[in-house]
């Protein structure tokens, strides 16, 4: 079902978010520092990033890891909604956003009901990032048909959009209702063929999972020419997780690949992608502590921010 778009990133801007600390202990995402972090350090993290001017804080989903997978992907995965639910509170102006909540896992009424009460809660905050899930044995543990994920994603977009849309659905009313008008929006996550297919279809924005810089172009025009067909005039707002940054330069060994130097150096750099199309940053940057990430969060903010906006 096509939806019209709902864009919320101002005109002429690029801009930036950041997965929080301490709520992904997975090898995949998280510094060796955050395992021994707490509480404590996630509201900084937070608090810093609605200081600094970021457009969105995020947080990943996960239910329930299988023992095969915990090694590598450990089994510290935060509720998100219960996460950012509590970072409402702790913070002002910056958007709440899942990178990405697995709607499969859940009835749509259930989800529609989470987001919208967060919405209310927090002043019309919320971006819903959603994504059909990789993991087969967590499918497993809740029952639910790993080779159906997609089918229910689509699924769960549509009567989302249909329960923030109109107080009933069918015989049914949720309240409360999202504060933000005409509905929070519905960002889709992956980097699929039929994650960039559904992007064009339903989505108000796109998140990419893991696509190299050389490979976005060639996504952005296989979405795009399926927007054409499906939803012409859908400008869906593009996004992309940048390589790591690090404002100045570091006394230690970044990661291979890491974007550092100068504020304009770094500028230049990510307005390659605006150049392609995309609107909003998902930065990580590198960091040893949360004094660190800290530091380059409002140095990111004040010094390659203003540096950003689209020509």
């Amino acid at each position: 079902m096509a939806h019209p778009t709902v864009s919320v990133v101002p005109d002429g801007q690029l801009v930036y978010g950041i997965q929080l600390p301490t709520v992904a202990l997975s090898t995949m995402v998280a510094a060796p520092w955050e395992h021994d972090a707490g509480v404590a350090d996630l509201v900084r993290a937070a608090q810093t990033a609605d200081r600094a001017g970021f457009f969105y804080v995020c947080v990943c989903d996960h239910v329930a890891i299988p023992r095969e997978l915990a090694g590598v992907m450990s089994t510290t995965w935060f509720n998100p909604v219960a996460t950012l639910g509590f970072l409402a509170g702790q913070t002002e102006r910056v958007r709440l956003l899942t990178n990405v909540y697995v709607a499969p896992y859940r009835h749509p009424l259930d989800t529609a009901k989470a987001f919208a009460t967060l919405d209310a809660l927090s002043g019309g905050r919320v971006i819903l990032g959603v994504g059909a899930g990789h993991v087969a044995g967590e499918f497993d543990a809740l029952g639910i048909d790993f080779a159906d994920r997609g089918r229910l994603l689509d699924d769960a977009i549509d009567e989302i959009v249909a329960a923030w849309s109109d107080e009933f659905v069918g015989d049914v009313g949720l309240r409360p209702r999202p504060d933000q008008q005409p509905r929070p929006p519905i960002w889709v996550g992956g980097s699929t063929k039929p994650a960039l297919r559904r992007v064009a279809e339903r989505g108000d924005g796109w998140i990419p999972q893991g696509t190299p810089r050389k490979q976005m172009p060639e996504q952005i025009a296989y979405l795009r020419a399926h927007r054409d067909e499906v939803r012409p005039g859908a400008e869906p707002e593009l996004g992309v997780i940048t390589e790591a940054c690090y404002v100045g330069d570091p006394s230690g060994d970044p990661p291979k690949g890491t974007i550092t130097g100068s504020p304009e150096k770094i500028a230049e750099s990510l307005r390659e992608y605006a150049d392609m199309g995309v609107r909003h940053l998902q930065l990580r940057l590198w960091s040893r502590s949360i004094d660190e990430l800290c530091d380059q969060m409002d140095a990111f903010g004040t010094e390659v921010g203003p540096l950003l906006p689209i020509k």
